[in-house]
């Protein structure tokens, strides 16, 4: 009972709050159920407060058309007393522009027509304040103006054009695709926004659901056939207010296809296809092309042929062209007009894929094709592919190796004729008979230096006037036999040695033989000692019977002293018919050994006696050219060394008109050049000097860097070098040059401790005519004596001529 009072106690607040709204007043409502249980229970102790002024919310119509503002409400204050002292303020969404107020009676109105579905209500606050103090009368307090929606907006959907597709032979009401439409009138009041679909073209072939705008098959699978129609346009409405009068309409367009299914089989376009292929055509060469068709597309339409029956089964293949889908026929084997003109074949052709719920595996289609076979010119045959012949290595020349046969194959039968391709044959060792095809040896033959030879021979067809037409080839491979003609020799070259000191009986080499000759039992040789070794030799041999033998020690002790070689003649015998041997000698050393019987010295002629340079030889041939080329690198190092640098390098240099000299000696020439003999015997020189003409270019003046007296210190030994280029009219002072720069060198401090080259070159005092640059000159315009060059010797003589010769000598 409590709770039910508490409901009906809820209900009659509830009724009077509304009733207080209808007057644009508003109570305080904040109490809960359990406050008003509590003045239920308490109703005389509770008092109600009253507010000033307050309301909720205004409703205002979109879309108004009126020319006048529209009018909204009316706003009222207890504190209005109708005097005029009372000023009504507006603020919030809208304050002022759409919406306004009257200052002085609260009037409410909107000033332009607006539109719900871009806003559909608006948050305001108003206050009340007075006129001359501008004090506010009233707390601020928000309201909210909503708009209540009309039908203005009609149904949209989501794509203008939609595309969908259903399998060509559903059955009724199957689904193809769902469109959907929206309307931006308010869903919550009224129908304007409840849609209903409805089909407007596409009828009788598709239906569509009213609410949901699903869109189904309407015919049955006989109706929907693919190859009789593919595409559908269908055009769907969506009509608000429930589709009542009055209601706005939407509409789509719905382009549906029928997708393909394998409901046809193939069907040739002809039942009976002919055809012609040339005989010499070969295998995989097309012989023609038929073709089918399906009605159906894709994967659908994608067939394949086979030949099931007929002569030519063996002959032909067909296959499909998988662009085309045309069954493509080729040869298998190679066709022979004379053997058979023409063949028959029964094709089949069918689907790669078969809808069991449209057709049966039986869905398939026939048609025959004859091929005539064209005769054409063919080339000889040979009666095998390639020819094997053997024949033995000491065959005389002119034997028959083996023959080859060819014929025509044609109805005339031609004449053939053979010959070898002598490019297989650059040696002619072969020829074979033009008229019956024997092959034949024209030179002798050795299995060892050649044990295959391969020939091509050539078939020529011939006409009746003798005129060739046709050829062809075939390989002919020819074996040696093997005959015993080759004597065994050791299979390497053996170098064996014998301790001084051994035991009789020691083994001191195992030797084993080779043979160029391959006996089809193998090889089987036998060793021995040579028959003219006397009974007591030094050496015996002993056969392992496995192909090699040993050679074994006789006696005890050996002396290199008194014999350092011994030669060991061994007789290699082979097993074959007829038998071959021959006699190899194996040099013995006889050599100094450790206890283990490892070599330590062999005498010098024994080991001068081996073939070749040892390779302690071939390191000290090497450092001797390594030595050398260092010391002529390091001498011409030196040598470049010495070389001054010129004074002008340049022929272009203009500063002055110097002619240089950069001759280092007269050659053949110059018959006057110092004579080495003259250091080396200077007492006889001394006797010529007067009668020969000496070199006045050059007078050695040089100073003594060290006093003669002075006495050397020892020193490494110096190899002493006659100067280069050296000229003077005093054989002495020569060498007296020389002795004190061997002095310096005996005396350096710095020496170093081991032998040394030093090479001791005197260039001579400077030329008696002084400097040749006319830097110095006084004037290169004044006349000057030249007859003075002719005093320098022969070098200088052409240029005193040629100075010394007047202007008008040249005139």
């Amino acid at each position: 009972m409590r709770t039910i009072l508490v409901g009906v106690v809820w209900l009659c607040l509830g009724l009077f709050l509304d009733a207080m709204s209808l007057n644009g007043r508003r109570i305080d409502t904040t109490l809960d159920g359990e406050g008003i249980e509590a003045a239920i229970e308490g109703e005389k102790l509770l008092k109600r407060v009253r507010r000033g002024w307050m309301w909720n919310q205004f409703f205002l119509q979109e879309e108004y058309t009126g020319s006048d503002y529209q009018y909204i409400g009316k706003l009222q204050s207890d504190q209005d007393h109708g005097n005029g002292l009372v000023k009504y303020v507006l603020s919030g969404e809208g304050a002022g522009t759409i919406f306004v107020i009257d200052e002085n009676n609260g009037d409410l109105h909107a000033t332009r027509r607006l539109d719900r579905e871009e806003k559909s209500f608006y948050i305001l606050r108003a206050t009340v304040v007075n006129k001359r103090t501008g004090q506010k009368l009233e707390p601020e307090t928000e309201f909210t103006v909503k708009l209540h929606d009309i039908n203005d907006n009609e149904p949209h959907f989501s794509k203008e054009v939609y595309t969908g597709s259903v399998p060509e032979r559903s059955d009724i009401g199957t689904s193809v695709i769902q469109v959907t439409a929206t309307d931006a009138d308010d869903s919550m009041y009224g129908n304007s926004a409840k849609l209903v679909y409805s089909i407007s073209q596409g009828h009788p072939y598709f239906s569509v659901d009213p609410n949901t705008g699903v869109i189904r098959t309407a015919l049955g699978p006989g109706d929907m056939d693919r190859e009789q129609r593919e595409h559908y346009q269908v055009v769907i409405e969506a009509k608000d207010m429930a589709g009542q009068r009055g209601g706005l309409t939407g509409t789509t367009v719905v382009n549906i296809t029928l997708t393909d299914v394998n409901d046809n089989p193939p069907r040739f376009t002809q039942s009976i296809y002919q055809f012609r292929v040339p005989e010499s055509s070969k295998s995989g060469s097309p012989v023609g092309r038929i073709q089918a068709t399906d009605r159906d597309i894709g994967r659908n339409a994608e067939m394949y042929f086979t030949i099931v029956s007929g002569d030519g089964m063996d002959m032909f293949d067909i296959s499909a062209d998988k662009d085309t889908q045309e069954g493509v026929i080729t040869v298998s084997k190679p066709l022979d007009f004379e053997k058979k003109p023409s063949y028959t074949v029964e094709i089949q052709v069918q689907n790669t894929q078969v809808d069991p719920r449209f057709m049966s595996s039986g869905s398939k289609d026939m048609a025959t094709v004859r091929i005539a076979v064209e005769d054409v010119d063919e080339p000889p045959l040979f009666d095998k592919a390639s020819y094997l012949m053997e024949v033995k290595e000491d065959a005389a020349v002119g034997v028959a190796v083996g023959s080859v046969s060819a014929m025509d194959p044609d109805g005339a039968r031609s004449m053939v004729k053979y010959s070898i391709d002598r490019r297989t044959d650059m040696d002619r060792v072969f020829n074979v008979h033009p008229g019956n095809g024997s092959v034949f040896l024209l030179r002798s033959l050795d299995r060892e230096e050649a044990a295959w030879h391969n020939i091509t021979v050539t078939a020529t067809e011939y006409s009746k006037s003798n005129n060739p037409r046709q050829s062809s080839h075939v390989p002919v491979y020819i074996r040696l036999l093997d005959i015993n003609d080759n004597a065994p020799t050791f299979a390497t070259t053996y170098e064996t040695f014998v301790c001084e000191k051994t035991k009789a009986g020691q083994r001191i080499q195992t030797v084993s033989a080779i043979d160029a000759d391959e006996p089809s039992t193998g090889h089987k040789f036998f060793f021995s000692l040579a028959p003219e070794v006397p009974h007591r030799s030094n050496f015996t041999v002993r056969d392992n019977g496995d192909n090699t033998a040993g050679i074994l020690t006789r006696r005890a002790s050996y002396s290199r002293l008194h014999q350092s070689v011994y030669l060991v003649p061994v007789v290699i015998t082979d097993g074959d018919y007829p038998m071959q041997s021959t006699t190899g000698t194996l040099t013995v050393r006889v050599c100094t050994c450790d206890r283990e019987g490892n070599m330590e010295l062999c005498n010098a002629e024994a080991l001068s006696s081996s073939p070749g340079l040892s390779t302690g030889a071939l390191i000290a041939i090497l450092l001797c050219a390594i030595i050398l080329l260092m010391i002529v690198v390091l001498f011409t190092a030196l040598k470049r060394q010495r070389k001054q640098e010129p004074l002008i390098i340049s022929k272009e240099d203009v500063r002055d008109n110097v002619v240089s000299y950069n001759d280092e000696g007269g050659g053949e020439e110059d018959t006057q050049a110092f004579d080495i003999g003259a250091l080396r015997h200077p007492d006889a020189a001394a006797a010529l000097e007067e009668s020969a003409k000496q070199r006045r270019d050059i007078i050695p003046t040089d100073t003594l860097l060290y006093p003669p007296h002075r006495r050397p210190a020892p020193a490494a030994s110096s190899l002493i070098m006659p100067p280069v280029s050296v000229a003077s009219r005093d054989n002495g002072d020569v060498r007296e040059f020389i002795n004190q720069r061997v002095l310096e060198n005996d005396c350096n401090p710095t020496a170093p401790p081991y032998d040394s080259l030093a090479t001791y070159a005197y260039e001579g005092a400077g030329s008696v005519a002084e400097s040749l640059s006319s830097l110095g000159s006084a004037s290169s315009e004044a006349e000057q004596d030249y007859h003075y060059l002719s005093d320098w010797g022969p070098r200088f003589r052409k240029l005193a001529d040629l100075y010394g010769a007047e202007d008008s000598d040249f005139s």
